[in-house]
């Protein structure tokens, strides 16, 4: 009976142990239940990050002279300033354009006192000379145009090179023709219409000389604005065609450029002050917005939820400083801090 009784009470012991272990579990759980539920209701969710990055105007140099790249007077990553010189392209042909042109201008100037003064046997044969010498630079033109074209159609030389030799074919015929006209007008004599034409001549001979220096004033092309040497694309010695871009000139007008849904767009036009941090440089800056565009559908920020919800369009955003940022540079991050 005593032994029955001693089982009786550790049984009891025990259950009342379980019991309470039960109890203490439940009433942590309780206790873990509302702390989750009272910091579920005081946290607010963080506010989105809108990061941008910095932009730049950048400009791509080039000339209306086709040649060979003779000096590279910069370097990638020089800094310019507006009017420094950056390149020398030299043309053989255009050179010998240049005298060619030169030549049809003097003789057409001469033409034009000779016909003034009369004429006279001498004139004739000044004449006469300067026409056989288009005569036979014609022809010369004529043989180099011939073989250009042969050697392109065999596939040798590029087509710019037969249009060259082309064009100095027919910039020589038209030389010759001008010889020949002055060659007559001193046979016939000096008449008013005579010096008329006389004049017109020696006016589109200039013309041609000055048509041929507009392009030479490309063979030294100039900074355009302040700013930084970023790419160099041919090397020296290269051959680069007519408005081929030589280089590149990243400006001195860095701003920021950010991508936002619309409905962030309620504060801010242009002409609004934002508040933006540079990581990279450690600093907060003032930026003026001046420039808002959609960005299209194909940019929307889809909604998430089958209902109740709408597709948020993406606008660029492109904000500066009113004052140069020093080692602010395109490409480093930008962050929207807000509103001012």
């Amino acid at each position: 009976m005593a032994d029955n009784r001693t089982v009786s009470q550790g049984q009891s012991a025990t259950a009342a142990k379980e019991h309470g272990l039960i109890i203490t579990i439940l009433i942590v759980l309780l206790v873990i239940a509302a702390l989750a539920v009272v910091g579920f209701a005081c946290i607010k969710p963080a506010p989105d990050t809108v990061q941008g990055m910095g932009d730049a105007t950048e400009i791509r140099i080039s000339g209306k002279l086709p040649g060979r790249v003779a000096e590279l007077y910069v370097e990638e990553g020089a800094r310019v300033h507006k009017g420094d010189t950056l390149v020398r392209i030299h043309s053989t042909l255009v050179d010998a354009r240049l005298s060619q042109a030169q030549a049809i201008e003097s003789a057409a100037s001469a033409t034009n006192r000779k016909v003034d003064a009369g004429t006279r046997p001498q004139i004739i044969a000044s004449a006469r000379d300067i026409w056989a010498q288009a005569q036979a630079a014609a022809e010369i033109a004529r043989k180099t145009n011939e073989r250009m074209k042969n050697l392109y159609a065999k596939g040798v030389i590029s087509a710019q090179k037969r249009d060259e030799a082309n064009a100095a074919y027919k910039v020589a015929k038209a030389a010759e023709a001008t010889a020949k006209s002055q060659y007559d007008l001193a046979v016939a004599g000096a008449q008013n219409e005579d010096k008329e034409a006389s004049r017109a001549m020696m006016d589109a001979a200039k013309s041609g000389v000055a048509e041929v220096d507009a392009l030479l004033e490309d063979q030294y092309l100039t900074a355009p604005d302040d700013g930084i040497i970023t790419v160099v694309y041919p090397n020296e010695s290269e051959l680069v065609a007519m408005g081929a871009p030589i280089m590149s000139l990243q400006k001195d007008d860095t701003w920021a450029v950010f991508n936002v849904r619309e409905t962030l767009l309620k504060d801010i036009t242009e002409g609004t002050v934002i508040r933006v941090k540079i990581p990279a440089l450690d600093v907060e800056e003032d930026m003026t917005v001046f420039y808002i565009r959609d960005l299209g559908t194909y940019a929307n920020w889809q909604a998430t939820k089958a209902t109740g919800d709408f597709d948020a369009r993406t606008f660029q955003v492109k904000a500066r400083a009113g004052h140069k940022i020093d080692n602010f540079r395109p490409g480093m991050s930008v962050v929207y801090l807000g509103v001012k």
